[in-house]
């Protein structure tokens, strides 16, 4: 064929030489250009893989951008979505194997998979790290959380046929780290990091090779290798932003090399300033795969669970809990951040700030619809979306005339909670009292919570009366808060009838959530009885109101 191609209508291409020799460095199958108002001679024809447009340039120094459709031969070009499967979807071969056809099911996907620790594994690792700073290095071998873990993977790696050897390596080093942690007979937060990382890792190695064995080409990677940049706050570290560019070079830039499925492990990263490895926190899995999610643009993320979606209560607490289909950023939010299990607190900042819809689904059932969370869903007739419950918080009353008339008494305070480290849930005030509640839990060891809040109330009594108040709960009604009114007054009557007192209650600023504050021993009956109040459609005490097929009580439009 000639070197100069004449074309003024529709051309039909093949992947042969077409083209001038120019054209050696377009790998397609095969090619359809659109109708082309053109008519002239291309000298040169370059194919941009990212616009996936062809261009050509002509004899007149101008550009025309022809639009192809690709073959499903064709190479795809984009990672498409983040699906994350967390310990119980992992709990052992049989799930994995369902977790791996599950996601092959999505013919049209090309995901990028997170995956957290094989099930209650994080939990045996940090029992077996307790038990090894006093167990002695002889006895190492004897900790029976070791042996269980050690059991859990070989067991999983043989069932799938995948080799042993996958992660023969990380089983020892485990060991070793033990035996290191019983010589130092000391587990710092660094170390325990480090400690529960084996588990992602781990479990990420045979979930791979396991999709290798049956034909779906995948590739594993840590985290904490590919760009995931942390502070070095040990066990609960944030993201910084360096980490989207960076996660987004590396994943995408192997997947235009070479597509393979990326397995990723979640929870982990690494720490900027000491290089170790850090985790995100309990649930930290999350908060990986929306930080994927933005750092690539996706479409969307799937966080598969053991639950159809978001409910209106916890299930263990009222069975009769049924999945909310919708939800927005800051409802999830706050969910997340007072109680519910179903997310990790600081998940929805990255999927917020992409714009990215996040789905939360089933992976034992499939078929359920599932919750989605966007930015914005009609509130215009929600009244309230879901009721959580957070246990063994601690309350303070901080009362000082002091307060009266003043300024910067609130500041004190609250600089004494940064002097020690301590982040406050709740907080109201009046002109000489400030109550607020801690979660002693995320806080301090089991050992030393008892110490650190005597300190806690030693420090604040220099400027004040302080009454501590333990074994609370806080019961966060998550909703339309435009409506507090109506919310309040049915809350109150319920309670009223129930014989609840609400020791505290607070209007978060997110205009989202009301919180209350109740004693521990009547929190789950508040919770059964709020709930039955606000979703159970049969319920005459909701007078105007209705259930609707969201799962949010709403108001009944007027006719």
């Amino acid at each position: 064929m000639a070197n100069k191609l004449h074309f003024s209508a529709t051309l039909q291409a093949a992947a042969s030489p077409v083209f001038s020799k120019r054209m050696n460095k377009m790998h397609c199958q095969s090619l359809r250009v659109q109708m082309v108002n053109y008519n002239s001679e291309a000298t040169n024809l370059a194919l941009s893989r990212s616009n996936r447009v062809l261009k050509a340039s002509c004899e007149a120094a101008s550009v025309d951008v022809l639009e192809m459709n690709k073959t499903d031969n064709q190479a795809e070009t984009q990672l498409t979505c983040v699906m994350k499967f967390g310990g119980s979807s992992l709990a052992s071969a049989e799930r994995m194997r369902e977790v791996a056809e599950l996601i092959l099911s999505f013919r049209n996907e090309r995901p990028v998979i997170v995956l957290s620790a094989m099930g209650k594994t994080t939990n045996k690792l940090l029992l077996a790290g307790e038990k090894a700073v006093s167990c002695g290095v002889t006895n190492v071998d004897s900790i029976e959380e070791l042996s269980i873990i050690n059991e859990l993977h070989l067991r999983t790696a043989k069932e799938l046929g995948v080799g042993e050897s996958v992660i023969a390596k990380h089983l020892e080093e485990l060991e070793q780290l033990l035996k290191g942690i019983a010589m130092m007979k000391e587990l710092t937060p660094r170390t325990k990091d480090y400690l529960v990382s084996f588990g992602e890792c781990m479990s990420t190695r045979i979930f791979a090779e396991y999709m290798n064995k049956i034909g779906a080409k995948a590739r594993q990677y840590d985290a904490f290798k590919i760009g995931f940049i942390t502070t070095d706050d040990f066990t609960n570290a944030d993201i910084l932003e360096a980490t989207y560019p960076a996660v987004a070079q590396s994943l995408h830039g192997d997947w235009i090399r070479d597509p393979a499925i990326p397995i990723v492990t979640g929870f982990l990263g690494k720490g900027w300033r000491s290089c170790a490895i850090t985790t995100l926190g309990r649930g930290g899995s999350d908060l990986t795969a929306t930080t994927i999610g933005k750092a690539l643009g996706l479409r969307e993320i799937q966080v598969w669970k053991d639950v159809d979606g978001v409910l209106t209560c916890d299930p263990n607490i009222y069975p009769h809990a049924e999945p909310v289909p919708y939800l927005t950023f800051d409802e999830a939010a706050e969910l997340a951040y007072f109680g519910a299990q179903v997310l990790h607190p600081q998940s929805m900042r990255p999927a917020r700030e992409g714009d990215i819809p996040v789905r939360v689904k089933n992976s034992y059932n499939s078929n359920a619809p599932g919750t989605l969370i966007t930015r914005t869903r009609d509130m215009s007739k929600a009244v309230l979306t879901s009721i959580v419950l957070k246990r063994n918080v601690t309350m303070l009353d901080i009362v000082s005339t002091r307060m009266l008339g003043q300024f910067g008494f609130l500041a004190k305070v609250f600089s004494i909670f940064e002097d020690l480290g301590i982040s406050v849930d709740v907080v109201a005030t009046s002109e000489v009292s400030i109550s607020l509640t801690l979660d002693p839990s995320k806080l301090w060891s089991r050992e030393l919570i008892q110490q650190e809040l005597d300190h806690v109330v030693e420090e604040l009594e220099r400027i004040a009366v302080v009454n501590l108040l333990q074994h609370r709960s806080i019961i966060s009604l998550i909703g339309n808060v435009q409506r507090s009114s109506l919310i309040l007054e049915k809350v109150f009557n319920v309670l009223y009838i129930k014989g609840i007192s609400v020791q505290m209650i607070s209007q978060g600023a997110s205009k989202v959530n009301i919180s209350l504050i109740v004693n521990d021993d009547e929190a789950e009956q508040c919770v059964r009885s709020l709930h039955s109040a606000f979703f159970e459609s049969d319920v005459s005490e909701l007078d105007g109101k209705r259930v609707s097929d969201n799962g949010s009580a709403q108001l009944r439009s007027e006719e």
